[in-house]
């Protein structure tokens, strides 16, 4: 199994990118934000735990996210593989992930780090606020949320860079040239 962690600040394009890698390789989408919304609506135990938190607005402790994790993976071992896109965010959920897996027989593959500067970011996701109407993109929350990204999730970039798994990848330029650097190194891990 191809089992990639898409890895960068927002707006990096960890979305876009992941939608190409889904269609050429047949990968099964991880999206936690995704995850949450389908158990609250299938109303299942985990789901309803869930929501509790998210109602009051708490995020949904980690324990509960990896259970929902391990669900979907077992769920879904017939799968050509994974592609984890906004999870793991910080390293205990890295730790998590990596048990979770192993546990199934599994392991990560690669982690693909979209590098992209904090003014290409600021840029980017002003633009999308513009466009999409985003509450969250604006300068206030965008600068939190890069603070957020650069103090808790960047450390597992030296996770994964410790277990040989880091891949780093210019996320600068258009979209077609920063998918055929991922598909290059996504196909000397596959023996393409």
């Amino acid at each position: 199994m191809l089992n990639i962690v898409i890895f960068g600040a927002p707006g990096s394009g960890k979305g876009t990118q992941s939608d190409l890698l889904i269609k050429k390789y047949g990968l099964k989408h991880v999206s936690t934000g995704d995850i949450l919304r389908f158990e609250i609506k299938a109303g299942s135990a985990l789901g309803k735990i869930a929501d509790q938190y998210i109602s009051k607005g708490h995020l949904v402790p980690d324990e509960i996210m990896i259970e929902m994790l391990e669900d979907l993976i077992r769920k879904n071992l017939d799968k050509k593989g994974f592609i984890f896109d906004g999870f793991p965010r910080t390293l205990p959920q890295g730790e998590a992930l990596d048990n979770k897996m192993k546990k199934n027989g599994l392991d990560i593959t690669s982690v693909l780090s979209l590098e992209v500067k904090d003014e290409e970011l600021i840029d980017r996701l002003l633009k999308r606020g513009q466009l999409s109407g985003r509450s969250d993109d604006n300068g206030h929350t965008i600068k939190s949320r890069l603070n957020v990204y650069h103090q808790q999730t960047e450390p597992l970039k030296e996770y994964y860079a410790r277990q040989n798994k880091l891949v780093c990848i210019p996320g600068e330029g258009a979209i077609e040239e920063i998918f055929n650097s991922i598909v290059e190194v996504v196909d000397n891990l596959t023996g393409r």
